[in-house]
């Protein structure tokens, strides 16, 4: 499912003494099945443009267009339930959403409210808990007896019960360690590609936006400034600074490396796995020439 916005502004609490715009004239489009990853300094913008994904906000001005839909400031939008089922939202701390006596019955409950029978609420139930990692067993427990990181894929699991077309990720890995943060990345990594969802990463962690995303867009001052592919964001670091953000840490890693041996690499490398590989390549052709 493609999504556009179109000369996308949003103001607050607007036509009252305390309105004030969070978006200014954005055009964005993200092309279907494409992990689209927005990334800028707090007070961006970018909370405020995740919430026109599915409808949860509607633009001031401009239009946005979710597949076939269209949202446009000024008219009223109808029916927003079946853009919601087709546009999960997973949000920052999403297991402060659970709410019901099991897991099960959490999980079951997205889809059967958009009219999923139960028994095909509790044959996803039982297939996500152990996609997302946990046992079966796992349903029959409160949610409220689990650990942190178990309640959010608890939660996640809820989200992808009403088998979303569109997947937008708030800071999903806030307050996790670093293991569970990098196993729900690659959870949802893998559910981008098995599915073929699109995928929007809202994201502070150049890392991540680094290693997951097709395309990146730098929001800056309620403004969408830059979108391009992750080698092309991440090449230049003063335009970068500019926005008030840093290059991931491998890129300065790779820095560092080139400073070291007096050597400029061919290409930015976004990943350990790639700078090895780039830094082999280098030396083995300066053996070659010995």
């Amino acid at each position: 499912m493609d999504i556009k916005l179109q000369q996308v502004s949003y103001a607050y609490s607007i036509g009252t003494p305390f309105e004030k715009y969070a978006l200014f004239d954005v055009d964005l489009t993200i092309p279907s099945q494409t992990y689209q990853a927005i990334i800028g300094h707090t007070g961006s913008g970018k909370s405020t443009i995740l919430q026109h994904f599915n409808g949860l906000l509607k633009p001031s001005k401009g239009q946005v267009h979710i597949g076939e839909r269209v949202i446009e400031a000024g008219k009223k939008a109808k029916e927003l339930k079946p853009i919601r089922q087709k546009v999960g939202i997973v949000f920052q701390f999403p297991e402060h959403q659970l709410f019901e006596e099991t897991v099960l019955k959490d999980i079951m409950f997205g889809p059967m409210n958009f009219g999923v029978s139960e028994t095909e609420a509790e044959k996803r139930a039982k297939e996500l808990i152990k996609l997302v990692g946990l046992p079966e067993e796992t349903l029959n427990k409160s949610p409220f007896d689990l650990s942190g990181g178990q309640m959010r894929r608890v939660a996640i699991a809820g989200v992808l019960a009403m088998d979303p077309e569109v997947i937008v990720l708030d800071e999903p890995t806030a307050g996790l360690d670093p293991r569970g943060q990098r196993e729900i990345m690659d959870m949802f990594y893998t559910l981008h590609k098995e599915r073929g969802l699109t995928t929007i990463l809202v994201t502070h962690s150049m890392e991540d936006a680094a290693k997951y995303a097709d395309r990146i867009a730098i929001m800056h001052e309620g403004k969408c400034v830059l979108n391009g592919t992750p080698h092309e964001i991440f090449s230049d670091a003063k335009t970068l600074e500019t926005y008030r953000l840093e290059l991931p840490h491998i890129v300065r890693f790779q820095q560092k490396i080139e400073n070291m041996m007096n050597l400029r690499l061919s290409k930015i490398c976004l990943t350990e796995e790639e700078l090895a590989e780039e830094v082999s390549r280098v030396l083995r052709k300066g053996r070659d020439y010995q």
